[in-house]
């Protein structure tokens, strides 16, 4: 009888068997990290509200409650969030005011905004939103004052040095720094002009408008009140 050839290579005993492929874990600090990232891009691209614990997981891999032991909700991702681009924005104009003219001053300020917005616009269409929670830094309002403060002081030197009353410097400080973020508002969208054309066009209105400042300016419509 003829033995029956055969096919060694068909047995299973030689079947190439697939390799699992090793995730590297990552540390809490890495998944942190992650987490923060992808709350920040959702945030900024859906707000608040449309965002969901869920597509933050599912985005980053992880169950629900991964994100619930590192921020204890979307609540508590968003403030760390927040948090972090006011003290980043900040940072940023603080570092920024370095000249002694206080035209330079201006320009520097006006140009940290920009910058901020050109290379933090995630960030920046977070904090201009109205927050639904409150903040541990305070609102995008409050950081606009923390830095029209700053402007306060160069102003109300400059203020005694033309014989204006520099208890004012507070109004006119509030108003150069709020036309500026409102601007940059504007500017997050469209993009035109460059950076530096809108910056020069910014500190043409502030320091032209303080250069013929009248010491006691008055109304000249009927109403007085």
């Amino acid at each position: 009888m003829d033995a029956v050839a055969t096919d060694s290579s068909s047995t299973p005993s030689n079947e190439a068997k697939p390799r699992r492929v090793r995730r590297t874990r990552m540390t809490g600090a890495e998944r942190r990290a992650q987490l923060l990232e992808i709350g920040r891009t959702l945030f900024a691209t859906k707000g608040f509200e449309a965002t969901s614990v869920e597509e933050i997981a599912a985005k980053a891999g992880v169950s629900k409650p991964v994100v619930y032991e590192h921020f204890g909700g979307k609540e508590g991702l968003y403030a760390v969030v927040v948090d972090r681009e006011m003290r980043r924005l900040l940072d940023m104009v603080t570092s920024s005011l370095t000249a002694g003219h206080p035209r330079e001053l201006c320009e520097q300020a006006a140009f940290a905004l920009l910058d901020y917005i050109e290379e933090h616009t995630d960030g920046f269409r977070i904090l201009v939103r109205d927050s639904p929670i409150p903040q541990s830094t305070g609102s995008f309002a409050s950081l606009i004052s923390d830095i029209a403060t700053q402007v306060e002081d160069i102003l109300g030197r400059e203020f005694k040095r033309r014989g204006f009353d520099p208890k004012l410097a507070p109004l006119y400080a509030q108003a150069l720094v709020g036309m500026v973020a409102l601007t940059g508002q504007w500017w997050l969208d469209v993009r035109r002009p460059k950076k530096a054309e809108v910056a020069a066009h910014l500190v043409n209105l502030a320091w032209h408008g303080l250069d013929g400042l009248e010491a006691k300016p008055r109304l000249i419509g009927r109403r007085k009140s």
